[in-house]
């Protein structure tokens, strides 16, 4: 058996073993241990649960995701119901100040705009809504604005990640242009390569990572 095909049964076997996904309408191909999602669904946030399921599989270098959403049982919500339930949730966001983002809804497809500090804000305004029933997409483009001061990024991000367990940090390369942020160099797994990105997501000012590290 290649090691692509191993690969595409180990993520078939991971889709199958997560209780929240009807797997049997999902496909799988690999190729180079880049993976791709096909098939449908019943909702979105089983779409969303699918493609987390793909990325944890040792092995997998990245997911590309062309699952449809195909929506069953009670259809009749309306977008502006839709819309008002989406900006309910937001609105009672411990994590998303109040009044920074706004909800527009067409053909059951969510968009979030707007302006936060903080990329965990950003996230939080997405999946809070992204259990919504009725829903087929999630757009979100609300930006950061970078409340300090982001001259020191670079060495800041450097010292949390030596600071981190998770790998070698000398084999991670920082640069950074105003909260622009970029990550080279290598890891050994996925897991290192997301742990990574999330630790720059986390330094104070930072509004965008690009993360290019490969895994060895």
């Amino acid at each position: 058996m290649s090691q692509d095909s191993r690969l595409q049964k180990a993520v078939l076997d991971e889709l199958a073993w997560e209780p929240s996904i009807s797997a049997g309408h999902v496909g799988v191909s690999t190729e180079d241990g880049i993976v791709t999602l096909m098939g449908h669904v019943g909702t979105f946030a089983e779409k969303s649960a699918a493609e987390a399921a793909a990325r944890r599989v040792k092995g997998v270098k990245g997911v590309v995701e062309e699952i449809k959403v195909r929506l069953v049982g009670d259809v009749r919500i309306t977008d502006d119901e839709i819309a008002r339930a989406a900006a309910d949730r937001v609105a009672a966001d411990v994590y998303v100040p109040y009044g920074s983002v706004k909800v527009t809804v067409e053909e059951r497809w969510i968009t979030l705009d707007g302006e936060v500090t903080w990329d965990y804000q950003r996230k939080s305004a997405e999946q809070c809504v992204s259990r919504l029933p009725g829903i087929v997409g999630i757009t979100n483009l609300i930006t950061l604005k970078p409340m300090v001061d982001i001259s020191n990024i670079s060495d800041d991000i450097t010292h949390a990640l030596h600071r981190s367990w998770f790998f070698d940090p000398q084999t991670i390369n920082v640069t950074a242009e105003g909260g622009n942020v970029r990550l080279t160099g290598t890891v050994q797994s996925p897991e290192e390569r997301a742990t990574a990105a999330a630790t720059a997501w986390s330094a104070p000012g930072v509004t965008d990572v690009r993360n290019e590290l490969t895994i060895a």
